[in-house]
C-alpha cells in the first residue's frame, strides 16, 4: 500500500533538494510540511484514510470545509485557510504528474466550492455584526441586566456576565479563543481576572501569534465588565473572566484540585458532603474551568432569540464581533485599525507548482504556528 504518509515524505525530500519545476522549491517545502502532515493526520483521523489510492473528492471537500469552519470560528482568516488547501492540492498536483494518482481530487468545483471567500482587501466576507446590531444586542442585553437589579445572586450573575460578554466581544477585537477555553488547545483555557487591566484599558490574551498581547478594552468593555465582576466577586484574580455553570466539569476540576493538593478520595468525599462542587470552588480558592467557544456560541444564540437581532436568520457569532469592529476601524483608519485589531503581517512567498506552471501564494508565518498549536 502506497501510504498518504510515505507520499508526503517522498514530496518533501523532493521539495526540499530543488524541484527542476520551478524556483524556490526548497523554501516550499520547509513551509508547506507542517501542512502536508497535519492534513494527512486528519484524514486518517476523520475519514480513516491511509492509502493515497483511497483518496476521493468527497474527502477534499469535507477538508475545505472543516478550513471553512474554522475561518468562520475566528481561528483562520479566509487567506490563510486558501493558503492550506493550495498547498494540498499542488501536493496532489505532483502526484498526478508522478502518475500516483489519475485525478486530483483537490482541483474540482465540487471540493473547492466549500472553501471560504475573501473580499478584495484579503478579509473574509463571513459574518460579521453592523453598528447597529451591535447597539441592538448591548441595548437588550444592558436593560436585562438592570432589569435584574432585585433577582438572586445567580440570575443576576448570569446577566451581568451576558452583557460583559457581548461588551468585550463587540469593543476589544479579542477572538473567541483568546477569551474563551479551547478544549483541543491546552495553552487557550479562557482569560482571567489576572489578565484584565482596568487601569491601563486593555486585557492579554494569547494570540494567533501563540505570543501573549495586550488587546484593547474601552470604557463600553470595561465598564460592564466591571459592573459584573464586583457581583461575581471572584474569590481570587485567576478565577476565568467566564467561567463555567456546567456542575459535572466545575466537580471535575474540584476533584482533580483537591487530589493535587494531597487529598485521598475518602477525604474529598467527605469535603464534597452536603455542598456543592461550586460552594467548594469558591470557599477553596479552586478557579473552574472557563466556558468554552462552543459554549459561547450558544449563549449568543440564546440571547440572539431572545431579543430578535440576527444576520440573515442566524445568531450573531463571536467572530463576527470582531469581524464588525474591524470594517469599521478600516473605514477609519487602516493604520489605526490594524494597530488595535493587533494584526501583524509578518509572511513569506512559497512558490506552488500546481498543474504545470507556478503560481505564487502568500503564507502567514503567524497562522502555520496557530495551526500547530490548535492541532497538537
Amino acid at each position: 500500500m502506497t501510504t498518504v504518509e510515505d507520499t508526503i515524505e517522498t514530496y518533501l525530500e523532493r521539495k526540499a533538494v530543488g524541484d527542476p519545476d520551478g524556483p524556490g522549491a526548497g523554501t516550499y517545502a520547509s513551509n508547506a510540511e507542517s501542512i502536508l502532515r497535519r492534513w494527512g493526520e486528519w484524514l486518517a483521523r476523520e475519514h480513516d484514510v491511509d492509502s493515497i489510492f483511497d483518496l476521493e473528492t468527497e474527502h477534499m471537500r469535507s477538508y475545505a470545509a472543516e478550513l471553512d469552519e474554522r475561518t468562520e470560528a475566528g481561528t483562520y482568516t479566509a487567506s490563510t485557510a486558501g493558503t492550506y488547501y493550495a498547498v494540498v492540492r499542488a501536493f496532489l498536483s505532483w502526484c498526478v504528474h508522478g502518475g500516483i494518482l489519475e485525478t486530483n481530487p483537490a482541483a474540482v468545483d465540487a471540493a473547492t466550492e466549500a472553501l471560504p471567500t475573501d473580499d478584495e482587501n484579503g478579509r473574509s466576507r463571513g459574518q460579521f455584526w453592523t453598528s447597529d446590531q451591535r447597539r441592538a444586542l448591548e441595548s437588550a442585553v444592558r436593560e436585562r441586566a438592570l432589569e435584574a437589579t432585585d433577582a438572586g445572586r445567580s440570575e443576576r450573575i448570569g446577566r451581568l456576565r451576558d452583557y460583559a460578554m457581548v461588551a468585550v466581544l463587540a469593543h476589544s477585537g479579542a477572538r473567541g479563543a483568546e477569551l474563551f477555553r479551547v478544549p483541543e488547545d491546552d495553552r487557550r483555557t479562557g482569560a482571567t481576572w489576572a489578565d484584565v487591566d482596568f487601569y491601563t484599558g486593555s486585557i492579554r490574551v494569547l494570540g494567533k501569534s501563540q505570543r501573549l498581547e495586550d488587546a484593547p478594552l474601552p470604557a463600553a468593555a470595561r465598564t460592564p465588565l466591571r459592573r459584573y465582576r464586583v457581583v461575581l466577586d471572584p474569590p481570587s484574580n485567576e478565577w476565568p473572566l467566564f467561567p463555567t455553570r456546567h456542575a459535572p466539569s466545575i466537580a471535575r476540576r474540584v476533584r482533580s484540585v483537591l487530589a493535587e493538593r494531597g487529598h485521598d478520595e475518602d477525604e474529598i468525599d467527605a469535603i464534597l458532603e452536603g455542598t456543592t462542587a461550586t460552594e467548594v470552588a469558591r470557599e477553596r480558592s479552586i478557579a473552574p474551568p472557563a466556558i468554552t467557544t462552543e459554549g459561547a456560541r450558544s449563549i449568543l444564540r440564546r440571547l440572539c432569540e431572545a431579543v430578535d437581532v440576527d444576520v440573515d436568520g442566524d445568531y450573531l457569532k463571536p467572530h463576527g464581533a470582531r469581524r464588525g469592529l474591524e470594517e469599521e476601524l478600516y473605514r477609519r483608519d487602516p493604520t489605526t485599525a490594524q494597530t488595535a485589531l493587533r494584526e501583524t503581517f509578518l509572511e513569506q512567498s512559497i512558490v506552488v507548482v500546481e498543474e504545470g506552471h507556478e503560481s505564487g501564494i502568500e503564507l502567514e508565518t503567524e497562522d502555520v504556528v496557530d495551526e500547530q498549536a490548535a492541532d497538537e
